[in-house]
C-alpha cells in the first residue's frame, strides 16, 4: 500500500474543515495529502471541525489511528489503487468541547481557509439552532476580528455558485446574530466559488474511516482568496475567475442524471447504479436526457470535449468497482431537486421544450413519497430531512398529491422507462 512521504510532525494546519465526512476525504484531503510532499507547502494540514451529535463513531475512530485512514480508488477496468493519507493532522468534536474549534478557527496558524462539505441542505439558515456551523464561524471570526486576521470560505459543496450561497448564507446570520463580525466581514472574508467532483458511495463494509472512490477527481475553485492559498494547482486543481461553466456542466449533466435515474431504478428494485447502468432502458433514457434536454443549455468550459465529457460520465455510472449506491443518489431529494433539475427545467419550459423526461422524474419522485413502498412492496425508508425537520413524521400522501393531483405516469418516448403506474 501506498503512504505518504512526509513528516506528520513537521504539518501545520492551515485549513479548518466543517464536515469530515467520505466525500471531504476523498477529494480536498486527496488533493491536499499530495501537496503536502512538497516541503514550501506543509503549512496547509487539515484540521477536521466534527458538530453533529452523529459524527461520535467516526470521530472517535480517526482519533484513534491519529487521523490517519485508508483511501481506495477504482477505475472502470476494476484495477484498485490503495492508499494512506496523512494530512488530516487535527481532529476537534464539538459534542464533548467547542472552544477547541473555536479557538482553531481564531488561530493564526489558520491563516486562509475555512472549508465546508455541509451538503445542499446544510445552508439553510436556522437562526435559533444552537452550535451551528454559523455559529461556529460567527465566533471564530469575532475572534479574528479582534486580531483583523482575514480569511477565505470555501464551499465544497454540489451547488451552482456555491460561494455566493455560502456567502448570502453566512452573511444573514452574521447581521442578525454578529452585526459587528458582518461589518468587518464584508472587507475581510471572501467566498469562492468552487465545482467539486468525485462518485464517492457509502463506505463498504470494513474500518468506519476507510474510503471507497472512483479514480476520477477534479476540482475547480474561482481564484478569490484574500490573504494567499495552498498551491494546489500543483497536485492538478484548476483556477479560474469564473467556474460558472464548469459548474453548469457538472451539475446538470452528472448530479441532474444521478437524480434522473435514481428514483425510477429503486422503485423497480435496483440498488447498485452500475447494474441500472446495464439495463439498456436506463441507459438510453440518461444519454436522451443528457443530449436533447441538457446539452442546448450547457456553456462548455474552454478546452472541453464535451461529447467526450458525456461519454465519460456514462463510463463513470457504470463502474462496477465502486458500485455506487441507489439509495444514496435518493436521500434529500428536495435539496438536488433545486440545485440539479430545476434550473435547467426552468430554461426548458421558457423555450417550450418537451420536458416529458423531467415531468416523468417528478412523477416518480412524488409516487416514491407517497407510497412510501417500491413496485415489488418493500418499504421505503424515506431521507428527506428538510421536508421532515427534526425527525417529524409528515403525510407524504398529502403533499406529493396535492402537487400531482391526478397526473398519470405515461409513456414518453425514446428512452422511457416502460412502466406506467396509472394515477398517482
Amino acid at each position: 500500500m501506498k503512504t505518504f512521504n512526509y513528516n506528520r510532525a513537521e504539518i501545520k494546519a492551515g485549513i479548518v474543515h466543517f464536515g469530515v465526512g467520505n466525500f471531504h476525504r476523498a477529494h480536498l484531503e486527496a488533493y491536499t495529502n499530495l501537496l503536502l510532499e512538497d516541503p514550501s507547502q506543509r503549512c496547509w494540514g487539515v484540521f477536521g471541525a466534527m458538530i453533529m451529535p452523529t459524527d461520535g463513531v467516526l470521530f472517535n475512530a480517526l482519533k484513534k489511528d491519529d487521523g490517519i485512514y485508508q483511501l481506495t480508488t477504482c477505475s472502470p477496468s476494476g484495477e484498485q489503487d490503495s492508499m494512506l493519507i496523512g494530512s488530516l493532522v487535527e481532529l476537534a468534536w464539538g459534542e464533548i468541547d467547542s472552544e477547541p474549534i473555536i479557538a482553531k478557527l481564531a488561530s493564526e496558524e489558520i491563516k486562509i481557509i475555512i472549508s465546508l462539505t455541509i451538503t445542499e441542505g446544510g445552508y439553510k439558515v436556522d437562526f435559533n439552532q444552537s452550535r451551528s456551523v454559523f455559529w461556529y464561524v460567527a465566533e471564530g471570526l469575532k475572534r479574528r476580528m479582534e486580531k483583523d486576521l482575514p480569511i477565505t470560505i470555501l464551499s465544497c459543496d454540489n451547488m451552482q455558485m456555491n460561494g455566493n450561497v455560502a456567502k448570502c448564507a453566512f452573511m444573514s446570520y452574521f447581521e442578525a446574530k454578529y452585526p459587528e463580525v458582518a461589518a468587518w466581514a464584508k472587507k475581510k472574508v471572501t467566498f469562492p466559488n468552487s465545482m467539486v467532483d468525485r462518485i464517492t458511495p457509502v463506505t463498504k463494509p470494513g474500518k468506519v474511516t476507510d474510503v471507497c472512490c472512483e479514480d476520477f477527481i477534479q476540482w475547480v475553485i474561482e481564484d478569490n482568496f484574500i490573504a494567499g492559498r495552498p498551491a494546489w494547482e500543483k497536485v492538478g486543481v484548476t483556477f479560474t475567475h469564473d467556474v460558472t461553466p464548469y459548474e453548469i456542466m457538472k451539475l446538470s449533466l452528472l448530479n441532474a442524471s444521478h437524480t434522473l435515474l435514481s428514483y425510477p431504478a429503486y422503485m423497480e428494485g435496483f440498488r447498485k447504479v452500475d447494474a441500472v447502468m446495464a439495463d439498456e432502458r436506463y441507459r438510453a433514457m440518461i444519454k436522451l436526457f443528457m443530449n436533447r434536454d441538457v446539452t442546448p443549455y450547457v456553456p462548455v468550459p474552454e478546452g472541453v470535449d464535451l461529447e467526450a465529457y458525456k461519454d465519460q460520465l456514462i463510463e463513470r455510472f457504470s463502474n462496477k468497482a465502486i458500485s455506487d449506491q441507489v439509495s444514496r443518489l435518493c436521500g434529500d431529494g428536495i435539496a438536488k431537486f433545486a440545485v440539479y433539475v430545476v434550473p435547467i427545467l426552468k430554461q426548458m419550459l421558457q423555450d417550450g421544450k418537451d420536458i416529458s423526461i423531467e415531468a416523468f422524474l417528478i412523477a416518480v419522485y412524488c409516487k416514491y413519497l407517497i407510497g412510501a413502498r417500491t413496485e415489488s412492496g418493500e418499504n421505503i425508508a424515506i431521507s428527506e430531512p428538510h421536508i421532515t425537520p427534526g425527525g417529524q413524521e409528515v403525510d407524504f400522501g398529502r403533499i406529493a398529491g396535492r402537487v400531482l393531483e391526478n397526473i398519470t405516469f405515461c409513456v414518453i418516448g425514446t428512452g422511457q422507462i416502460p412502466c406506467v403506474y396509472g394515477k398517482v
